[in-house]
């Protein structure tokens, strides 16, 4: 990437475990990648809560686009994506009022239930078209709510978190329409915040602002930001800045419909569609509707995915028992065991000691332990697969016609074991990659509002000619 007359486009990429940022550019119909800069992520346990260091995320994001300067990139724009739901709040003099919480705090254990005290939970899904899971946004700020808490009254808006990155780069405030997608607090029709939700929860109707959509400029970086980077005046576009949309976006399939598998922390597995699903049995299968890249729909399943298997492999580090995946992975290929688990159980959602919990569980309801770390991760993996057959068939229910095969996309479509698990299971050809999906779609969607790619169709037509999917069939 010498050429400095390209057009340059920077994705600052945040997921729970690390942040990066990536530049990349067209060149003869294909996208071509380099990783500038990348940092952890961690969160942080202080008082009560469990926070999101805010502070140090968007300094390592400048490190990030000062050494792009420094690099002489003709940079043409900068996109932000982040994982969903959590949240900043703004005074009325433009500041940060506290560290945003992190989702796996346990300020909303047991809202949901408070809620639907309010809520008639059917009717708000045909509202709203979210799967309820306690970690969303309308959970988060009615335990604010019912906890006085001081926060809600100083605050003049909310902003997600990729809004939260852009509005200290820009100084302008409003709300993409991904990332808002995934707080419950949007009607899925309309597209637009649900003011009726709003006002039954009682929550401040003011802290919801303007939503805009993907490929729309948010403003331009703020003198001193220009100065300190080194950039100069450079626009911040909205790109699907929920990290899931961008990496949908990036499907390298054109045939509809496109079902997919966002593979990491957690697993996102659906369709993308034209209209929200809104039926009572996509309610009762946990099917959400969220906002897409080019007005579309992601109908999908929110699923524990890697996140047990990361644990795992953390604890066994800290105790020096360091595995590498490359090796564990071919280990737990080899391993014989037919223990599944449930894991999306609250056992494993964030236990003190994840390899305690899953053998706890094992034991608890007599089911096969394993009895080594390759036959942990082979249970944790083939439980997955479970899972994913599962949701596969209560997708095809919600669907006119069943899916014929599976984009596997993000950093899990890496895991050649899980892939072969995953087609053995739902009996269907399972395409795995891009591995770099969301920064692929949010560097692509740059392009699109830059007028260098048309639409949506374009975007993954230049995907197909960028990368190479590895296809796994099933096998007995």
């Amino acid at each position: 990437m010498k050429d400095t007359n390209k057009n340059i486009y920077l994705a600052a990429d945040f997921g729970g475990g690390s942040g990066r940022v990536i530049a990349g550019f067209l060149l003869h119909g294909k996208l071509a990648l380099e990783e500038v800069h990348r940092f952890p992520n961690r969160q942080v346990k202080l008082g009560n809560h469990v926070y999101w260091d805010f502070p140090a995320l968007f300094e390592d994001m400048k490190t990030g686009l000062k050494l792009a300067a420094q690099k002489g990139y003709n940079v043409k724009g900068i996109g932000i994506d982040t994982w969903g739901v959590d949240f900043g709040l703004i005074d009325k003099h433009g500041n940060l009022i506290g560290n945003p919480v992190c989702y796996r705090d346990t300020r909303t254990d047991g809202m949901p239930a408070e809620v639907f005290k309010v809520l008639d939970e059917k009717k708000h899904y045909a509202d709203t078209g979210i799967q309820v899971m306690a970690i969303n946004t309308l959970f988060q700020l009615y335990s604010m709510k019912l906890n006085q808490d001081s926060q809600l009254e100083l605050a003049r808006q909310l902003l997600f978190m990729p809004d939260l990155f852009s509005y200290f780069l820009t100084g302008v405030a409003n709300n993409e329409y991904c990332i808002a997608s995934t707080s419950e607090l949007l009607d899925a029709r309309q597209r637009n915040w649900s003011q009726e939700t709003i006002r039954t929860l009682g929550l401040p109707e003011h802290l919801f602002g303007e939503i805009i959509q993907p490929g729309t400029i948010r403003g331009t970086l703020k003198e001193d930001i220009a100065r300190e980077t080194g950039l100069g005046t450079v626009d911040v576009i909205a790109v699907g800045s929920h990290d899931t949309a961008s990496a949908v976006a990036a499907v390298p399939a054109t045939e509809y419909p496109i079902a997919f598998l966002s593979s990491g922390t957690w697993s996102l597995l659906g369709v993308e569609v034209d209209q929200p699903i809104l039926t009572e049995e996509a309610r009762q299968a946990q099917f959400t509707n969220e906002g897409g890249v080019g007005g579309r729909i992601r109908f999908l399943q929110n699923i524990t995915g890697l996140w047990i298997l990361q644990r795992l492999m953390s604890e066994w580090k800290a105790r020096g028992e360091e595995q590498s995946y490359d090796i564990i992975i071919p280990q737990a290929t080899e391993a014989k065991i037919d223990t599944i688990i449930p894991v999306d159980d609250t056992a494993f959602m964030n236990p003190e000691n994840m390899e305690n919990a899953l053998v706890n569980y094992c034991r608890e309801h007599e089911l096969q332990i394993p009895q080594n770390k390759a036959e942990i991760v082979r249970c944790v993996l083939q439980s997955l697969a479970f899972k994913y057959q599962q949701a596969v068939e209560q997708l095809n229910r919600c669907l006119p016609s069943p899916i014929r095969q599976l984009n596997i996309i993000g950093g899990g479509s890496q895991n050649k074991l899980l892939n072969q698990l995953t087609a053995n299971e739902l009996g269907i050809p399972v395409y795995a990659g891009p591995v770099e999906a969301t920064a692929i779609g949010n560097i692509l969607t740059q392009a699109m509002a830059k007028g260098e790619i048309a639409d949506l169709h374009e975007l993954r037509e230049i995907v197909i000619h960028s990368v190479t999917p590895q296809v796994y069939y099933p096998k007995k």
